[in-house]
């Protein structure tokens, strides 16, 4: 196909895609898929050869978010029966990282709710970090705490974190439809911030809250322009008790054609296959190595995820190696240059005009697809008395 060779050929040159080939990426009918997924593959292997980076999560604080945003259990108003709790004890969460780091984690997310930390926030997250440096050598450490106000992002990279997650989640257009609490422009203001710090900036997206093809691609592109190394690719869990419970938009094709654009848009930077995988994937979710070259071990903030044996279990069957701690995870251009896309020619900006947005799919095609079955609340590990599935 010539869409294919085309942006194999572009992402094997770091170039990128217009907006008429990443929108016929999402629009590729289910007999190519194959092709679309060996195409994208190619450019993985390029960049990231077979290797695929553990990532675990550590929920800091559970619940009772001030934020109203539509796709989260923690939300305001959220009626998700998950679990609820406030700060960890930094030896508490030293305890659970190393549950990860054991099971083969590399990069040890810590996550907590909320608008943004205060300062005495940082501090306790800086202990926190510093504990779990102290008892883990080698880990990497990403902070996740909302919108950062001035000099926060230098106190968080003082204490030894390495990178900081802030994830745009959807289009510019369509973010006031998904939360009215905090603009898209204080999201990519955080990015900034963290970028400015000298930490590594994590910024992603949420598929399947309705967005059109349109939308998927105005958010990849605006990624793109952000700059970030590492994209995390979240697919929305419908909680029930939340605005979007009755989003069942995705198939296992979808997200594997999501993926792949994705890998097209942003050939050399770490994609992270993130929450939601196991519930709209499901069967189909070893295809998606070949897209991606990260994924989070075991559970999520929330929800479970499936057991951390069986992620290490199903990366060598399909033929991958698990990313050792002395390997640099980006490849050598962008590691020496502190990161960054690194467009060939042309920047960054997106360019090209797409068609017309098509209408998100209708309930009926939703309810097809929906496996309400797969959401499982998280019960274990952080906040328990129960041991983690790592």
């Amino acid at each position: 196909m010539d869409l294919l060779n085309t942006l194999v050929d572009k992402g094997l040159r770091r170039e990128l895609p217009t907006r008429e080939e990443a929108l016929a990426v999402l629009a590729t009918p289910d007999d190519e898929l194959l092709d679309v997924v060996a195409a994208a593959g190619k450019v993985r292997r390029q960049w990231f050869g077979r290797r695929v980076k553990l990532n675990y999560l550590v929920n800091l604080k559970s619940g009772l978010c001030p934020e109203d945003c539509s796709y989260c259990s923690q939300r305001l108003g959220s009626k998700a029966e998950i679990l609820k709790y406030t700060w960890l004890k930094p030896d508490e969460a030293s305890k659970a990282a190393a549950a990860g780091v054991a099971g083969g984690a590399k990069r040890v997310c810590l996550v907590a709710s909320g608008r943004g930390p205060t300062d005495r926030d940082v501090d306790r997250v800086s202990q926190t970090i510093e504990a779990i440096k102290e008892q883990n050598e080698g880990v990497e450490v990403c902070a996740c705490l909302g919108l950062l106000s001035d000099g926060q992002a230098d106190r968080l990279r003082s204490a030894g974190a390495d990178a900081y997650n802030h994830n745009l989640n959807t289009s510019e257009g369509t973010y006031g439809d998904i939360t009215t609490t905090h603009t898209y422009a204080d999201r990519v203001e955080t990015v900034h911030q963290a970028q400015a710090a000298g930490l590594s900036a994590c910024s992603g997206l949420i598929a399947g809250m309705g967005e059109s093809d349109s939308d998927l691609v105005d958010v990849v592109f605006a990624l793109r322009e952000l700059d970030p190394d590492s994209v995390p690719v979240n697919f929305l869990i419908p909680f029930e008790g939340t605005p979007l419970a009755k989003e069942w938009n995705l198939t296992p094709q979808r997200c594997l054609r999501i993926l792949a654009m994705v890998r097209f848009v942003c050939p050399d930077v770490e994609v992270r296959l993130a929450g939601g995988r196991e519930v709209h994937l499901r069967s189909m979710q070893p295809l998606a190595l070949h897209l991606v070259n990260s994924i989070f071990l075991g559970d999520y903030l929330t929800s479970e995820g499936q057991a951390g044996q069986t992620d290490l279990d199903m990366i060598a069957d399909a033929g991958f190696e698990v990313e050792g701690a002395g390997t640099t995870t980006l490849p050598g251009h962008r590691a020496d240059a502190g990161g960054g896309c690194g467009s060939h020619s042309g920047g960054c900006a997106p360019c090209g005009d797409g068609p017309e947005a098509e209408a998100a799919p209708t309930e009926a095609a939703a309810d097809r697809t929906a496996r309400t079955d797969l959401v499982a609340v998280r019960r274990r590990g952080a906040g328990t008395d129960l041991a983690p599935n790592a």
